[in-house]
This record gives C-alpha cells, sequence and structure tokens, in this order.
C-alpha cells in the first residue's frame, strides 16, 4: 500500500499514544451547512416521538470519484472498489437512552452520486472514540472513511455516532452493546426516511459492519435485525477486529501481554468510568483508581478531551493505574466487574441466517484475534461457519481495519 509519510508518521504516533481505534478518524472534516429538511419543530422535541422518527438532516460534504479516492490514499485504502462519488449528511433522530427514556443522536448518512435509483443499505458502526467530534457526523477529524468507502461502491450508509457522541446529548456509555444496538437500528430507520426525502429511497436489505467496538457492535446489530422486528431485513455480516470476547480474550488481553499496555489504560479507563453509570462499580474512582489518577480519570472522558490528551494525563500500564484490588479484579473478573462485563458480551452467541466473516489480524494489540477466533466458536457451535480473515502477523489495529474494509466492500459486492 502507498501511505504518505505524514499519514504514517501519524499512525505511528497515534498508536505509541494508545489511542489506536480512531486512527482512521484524521482525514475528512464536515462542512456545516443550514439544516436542509427538518421535522416539525413540535415533532422534534416531544418527548413522544417514536424511536427511529427523523428530527433533521443537515448536508456536510458533497466529493466526486477522484476525491472520495483521493482521500482514501491518504491512509493507504485500496480504491479499486470506489465506483462514484458522494453525499454526506448529518442526521438526528429519536432514540432511548440505556434506561429507555426517549432522548436523541446523531449519525453519518452517505449516498452514492449515482447507481441504481433503489440502494441497499450498509450499517457501519465507529471504533472506540472518546471525543464528540471523532464521531461520523463530527467535525474535523471525524471517522468519515470507511462509510464514504462503502457509499463509493453504490450503496447507502447509515453510520450512527452512537449515545452522547456527535451532536447527541449526554455522555457516551462505552461499550453498552444494548444501547449501541438501539441508536444503530434506529439510526437505521432514520436513515431509511432521509433516503426518501432525499430521492434515493433504499430497501430493506441491510449489509452490517464495523471496527473495533463497532465490530463488536456490528454482531449484536445483526443479531436484533435477525428477529425481523424492524422492517429491516440482514443481508450479510462482516465485522472488523470487534472485541466479541470480553470475558474470555479482551479482559484476559489486558493483563498477559497480548494486548499494549497504553492501549489497555485507555480503554480501561474509559470502560469503568462509563460502566459506573451503569452497574455502579465503584462509589469513589480512590477505590478503583491510584493517585493521582483518580481525581482526574472521570473528567477526561468527558466527551471534550482530545485521545493523545487523555493519553497523556494517564499512566502507561494496568498496573500504575489501578489499586492493588482493582489489578486483581481486572485479573480476575467478580462482582460487579464480572456483571457489567458479562452484560455485554456474547454477542456471537447465536444462529445467523445470512453470510458471516470476521477480520482481524494477528498483529493487533489492541483487540487480540483471539476474540475472532472466539466468535467463530460460538457462531460453529449454532451450526454456522464463518470464516476469520487474518490480515497477517505484521498488521496491528488500524492496518487490520484498511486491509480490511475494501475486502469486506469485495465481498459484499459478491453477496446478490
Amino acid at each position: 500500500m502507498t501511505i504518505t509519510q505524514h499519514s504514517k508518521q501519524q499512525r505511528r504516533q497515534w498508536l505509541r499514544r494508545g489511542a489506536a481505534a480512531v486512527a482512521l478518524a484524521a482525514v475528512l472534516g464536515g462542512i456545516a451547512a443550514p439544516a436542509a429538511m427538518a421535522a416539525p419543530a413540535a415533532r422534534a422535541t416531544a418527548p413522544a416521538a417514536a424511536r427511529g422518527d427523523l428530527v433533521s438532516v443537515i448536508p456536510l460534504d458533497t466529493l466526486d470519484r477522484d476525491r472520495v479516492v483521493a482521500e482514501l490514499g491518504t491512509l493507504g485504502i485500496d480504491p479499486a472498489t470506489v465506483r462514484y462519488g458522494v453525499r454526506a449528511y448529518r442526521l438526528t433522530y429519536a432514540t432511548v437512552d440505556p434506561q429507555g427514556r426517549p432522548t436523541t443522536a446523531t449519525g453519518l448518512f452517505v449516498l452514492p452520486r449515482g447507481g441504481p435509483h433503489r440502494l441497499d443499505l450498509v450499517s457501519d458502526t465507529h471504533g472506540t472514540v472518546a471525543t464528540r467530534d471523532d464521531a461520523p457526523s463530527g467535525g474535523a477529524g471525524s471517522n468519515r472513511l470507511t462509510p464514504y468507502l462503502h457509499a463509493s461502491a453504490g450503496r447507502a450508509v447509515a453510520a450512527p455516532d452512537y449515545l452522547g457522541l456527535g451532536g447527541g446529548p449526554g455522555s457516551h456509555p462505552y461499550m453498552d452493546t444494548r444501547s449501541s444496538v438501539t441508536a444503530s437500528v434506529d439510526m437505521l430507520k432514520a436513515a431509511r426516511t432521509a433516503a426518501d426525502r432525499l430521492g434515493r429511497p433504499v430497501s430493506r436489505d441491510v449489509y452490517a459492519t464495523g471496527f473495533s467496538q463497532g465490530g463488536q457492535v456490528a454482531m449484536a446489530l445483526g443479531r436484533e435485525l435477525s428477529r425481523g422486528r424492524d422492517g429491516l431485513r440482514l443481508r450479510a455480516l462482516a465485522p472488523m477486529a470487534g472485541p466479541h470476547d470480553l470475558l474470555g480474550s479482551e479482559f484476559p488481553g489486558l493483563t498477559d501481554g497480548r494486548v499494549d499496555p497504553r492501549v489497555g489504560v485507555f480503554y480501561l479507563s474509559y470502560f469503568l468510568t462509563a460502566q459506573n453509570r451503569l452497574h455502579p462499580l465503584y462509589k469513589d474512582p480512590a477505590e478503583v483508581f491510584r493517585a493521582p489518577y483518580a481525581q482526574a480519570v472521570e473528567g477526561l472522558f468527558d466527551g471534550s478531551h482530545r485521545p493523545q490528551d487523555i493519553v497523556a494525563a494517564l499512566p502507561a500500564t494496568p498496573q500504575e493505574l489501578l489499586t492493588p484490588q482493582w489489578t486483581e479484579n481486572i485479573r480476575g473478573p467478580r462482582g460487579a466487574l464480572l456483571e457489567a462485563i458479562r452484560a455485554n458480551d456474547g454477542v456471537c452467541d447465536w444462529k445467523p441466517a445470512v453470510p458471516v466473516r470476521l477480520y482481524a489480524a494477528g498483529g493487533d494489540t489492541d483487540v487480540p484475534i483471539a476474540n475472532s477466533r472466539a466468535c467463530a466458536a460460538d457462531l460453529a457451535r449454532h451450526g454456522v461457519r464463518a470464516k476469520v480473515v487474518d490480515q497477517g502477523p505484521d498488521a496491528d489495529h488500524t492496518a487490520t481495519a484498511v486491509r480490511s474494509a475494501p475486502q469486506v466492500v469485495r465481498w459484499f459486492d459478491s453477496i446478490r
């Protein structure tokens, strides 16, 4: 792959700082524009709005084919499947929070500038981001490249920001699988409405993919769509480098060396502070985090801090971050922590009726490939054969996405 020297340096710096799951977020910025369409004002604020109701559509980007190719090239993403330019929009829509209360969320909706009038729909769920504007519909540095890649191949793309990111209110409930799925399903519903209004209707078929945290969300979303309750039909499932096996692979990797320690510090801090709001793990941060980090760690994940600043404010290893008691609790989860992990685990324990491929890499030290292999084993117990596509020992977490995303596009093309 040809990657500019600047991009190589950015990636190396990013991985050293430990916030690798957002490495695809460094290229495209949004151009804010007046709202193109909006639901009536009373409906936008009414607490009785139905899940998936579209509140507003704001144009962001318009790129021709050559510009899409150029932007993908800055990270070395193979542009061979690019057929069209793209138009991107920010959608605001009604959904529910982790407690089931009405709220709103935002997401990126992308259409090809060409192709068939009626489009199939891709759900592309993003990896870990801690800064609001790093979500797909955010500003400069937003996570738009893989949605643009899929749209440029001739499909509509719905890329939810999740709760509390982009323009959504509140805090992001990081790794809360249930609310990530509800936000993703409701984004798909809103995308169908937006597609109709924009004159490019979409079919019921959904091709689901996602990277890192979004890979895990994609598996859980596939399970939800397979139940046939939302007027949508799962067509294929292709998660990339997802932490599908928290209890058996990802958490053990935090203590046995398979997960880079600085990356582990970032993930653990984010997970523990976010989950504490949903599954109370501690009353005082000092129970979990050593001084001086206990006084600062919760504030670092308020959606306004850049990942590099978060990493700079935290230690280099989980042992330096956590109290001795919680170091052991991570090594062998128990009590409330075990309950929180189990509540968000098991996303592969079902029987898909559609083709499934799992993309991962032996060289990934953010989300070890054991996660995908465990997922394939879970699916096999249900009689489903899912190929694990290994991008090799030289592929880190970012390279896994760079290599896998074009392969996913080609695989979706092969499924009719």
